[in-house]
């Protein structure tokens, strides 16, 4: 069977425009002769639509454009459309309705996360998703019931085998274990499937390639059928979608993989042999800087925004971040301000203008010395026979932040905050300061890495002065302050937060493996006490396991 891979790049919400876009998937992949066009799952409405699943209008709205989809499919009556939508199941209430509204106190939601088969002007087949995720930033039994049965179809030669995303993770050999009590690709192979088909929205993660390759690879080879995977690319709010779809042949081997990070159509032979050849994995810091360009890309533009605004600081957060900027929108669309206070160095705010110019951005400097110390006279008396402290620094921060906020009132410039992974960790950043911003860039990015992609981008040459990366980082709101005075060494403190916050462990458990247990208690407690700042941040763009995002649920008015 010949078949497309339509890896594209969905609008959460705007079913009218995903439909044009499975037209026009189908008007370009017409020279490639398919017999069937796979799209990912939810394409119609997006991946997350969340709480748009609620609106029954939306769902009214998706029913449209399945209908729309039916009759576009009569325009190709040679081809096969698979795409996914939120369907009705006619049983349940759908979440956010109360009971008297709809059939008493039933358990279903009455919404499926389903895969539809189109041809010949008509829905031929639809298999609901069996396995809903509730861990990460995942949470479908929110909206979902669970599919009865995992059905095959017959399309002209095949017999189709078609589950969506989740329903392909349930591997006990990748694993170790049984992560769910079905394993609905085994079960669509029991059922006499001879082609395996998964649409899926599996963002973004450093590693997360090559665990979705031994994944489908390894359910390939254990069927001993061939198996076509399709993801969704883009970005939508926190994550980073990254394509890669990918086809195997019966014995496991890789038939075709798609570039990660790029809209595309590809095709493949089903019987077609595959070879290892046809796989590279990317470098983690590669993955990550495209994975952060786009998905600055599709928050500024899909929020309405064309251009950006940020602090320029001459640190090595701030300049990454622009850069991550330029990349994603151009140095046209990208404004840099500095903002410098009687304790910013000479160097910092002339690294910052090297790397503007470097960059070709827009620069403007604004000096905060004149505000700060109107803001400190208008609080003379309040402050009176108190000694100086946190507070008149982070005074700087929100002078800053409210001159950043002011340009995108008056330019329509989106801020892009620079905090990273680190500070946001411990609370190392100014509630309404250098947190203020529509989307905090390298929010999950720790400072070490940071580095590292400072290096990646400086790759062809200094883009970023190596100045910037070589000096001691400081927020320098008070003399000779550096970042060290306050934390540990940046190596330890990105170890500790791994093990407590990435991968869950206790404080005995952090020190067995060899750190200070006094700096691992500190760095604690810190992580603990400032949940209430992370809960105000700007959004984040999620490129680690886990990330302060929709995925971390933890309590603020907590003692633990």
């Amino acid at each position: 069977m010949r078949i497309v891979l339509a890896q594209l790049n969905p609008v959460v919400g705007d079913v009218p425009g995903n439909v044009r876009r499975v037209q026009q998937a189908l008007e370009q992949a017409r020279r490639l002769k398919p017999d069937v066009v796979v799209f990912s799952e939810l394409f119609l409405a997006g991946y997350p639509p969340r709480d748009l699943l609620a609106r029954n209008w939306f769902i009214d709205r998706v029913e449209a454009g399945l209908a729309e989809v039916a009759r576009i499919s009569a325009q190709f009556p040679n081809v096969g459309i698979i795409l996914g939508a939120p369907v009705r199941s006619g049983t349940g209430r759908p979440w956010g309705q109360s009971p008297s509204e709809n059939l008493g106190d039933s358990p279903l939601k009455g919404l499926l996360n389903a895969a539809i088969l189109f041809a010949t002007g008509r829905e031929q087949f639809r298999q609901a998703k069996s396995l809903l995720p509730t861990y990460d930033v995942f949470d479908e039994t929110r909206y979902f019931d669970p599919a009865g049965e995992a059905r095959v179809v017959r399309f002209r030669s095949e017999v189709l085998g078609i589950s969506v995303c989740e329903d392909a993770w349930n591997s006990p050999e990748m694993w170790g274990r049984t992560t769910y009590d079905r394993d609905p690709v085994a079960e669509l192979a029991s059922a006499g499937a001879t082609l395996l088909i998964n649409i899926s929205a599996s963002p973004f993660a450093v590693g997360k390639e090559r665990i979705r390759k031994r994944l489908i690879a390894g359910h390939a080879l254990r069927h001993g059928l061939p198996f076509v995977f399709v993801n969704q690319v883009g970005g939508n709010d926190e994550l980073v979608f990254d394509g890669r779809s990918m086809a195997f042949d019966r014995q496991g081997r890789p038939q075709l993989v798609m570039e990660s990070f790029q809209e595309g159509l590809a095709v493949v032979e089903t019987g077609d042999a595959g070879t290892d050849d046809n796989y590279h994995e990317h470098e983690p810091v590669e993955s990550m800087h495209d994975a952060l360009a786009l998905g600055v890309r599709d928050y500024v533009r899909k929020c309405g925004f064309e251009k950006a605004v940020l602090g320029l600081s001459g640190g090595v957060d701030s300049a990454v971040t622009c850069c991550l900027a330029v990349a994603a929108l151009g140095p046209e669309n990208v404004l840099g301000i500095t903002m410098p206070s009687e304790y910013s160095s000479p160097g910092s705010v002339e690294d910052s203008r090297r790397l503007a110019h470097n960059l070709g951005i827009g620069f403007h400097q604004i000096g905060i010395a004149e505000a700060y110390h109107a803001y400190l006279e208008l609080l003379r008396g309040e402050f009176a026979g108190r000694q100086p402290d946190a507070t008149e620094e982070n005074i700087q921060a929100r002078v800053r932040g409210n001159i950043l906020m002011a340009v995108s009132n008056k330019l329509r410039h989106l801020v892009l905050a620079t905090g990273n992974k680190s500070e946001l960790a411990v609370g190392y950043c100014t509630l309404y300061g250098d947190m203020s911003g529509g989307l905090c860039v390298l929010a999950d990015v720790p400072k070490t890495m940071v580095y590292t992609l400072a290096a990646y981008i400086n790759r062809n040459g200094d883009m970023i002065p190596l100045s910037t990366i070589e000096k001691p980082p400081s927020a320098e709101l008070r003399p000779n302050q550096t970042d060290q005075d306050t934390l540990p060494p940046y190596d330890v403190l990105d170890a500790i937060i791994a093990g407590y916050v990435d991968e869950g462990r206790s404080v005995d458990e952090i020190v067995a493996a060899g750190h200070d247990r006094k700096t691992v208690e500190w760095v604690v407690r810190a992580v603990n006490r400032n949940e209430y700042k992370r809960r105000q941040a700007a959004p984040g763009l999620k490129v680690t396991s886990r990330a302060f995002g929709t995925g971390w649920r933890m309590p603020i008015a907590a003692r633990y």
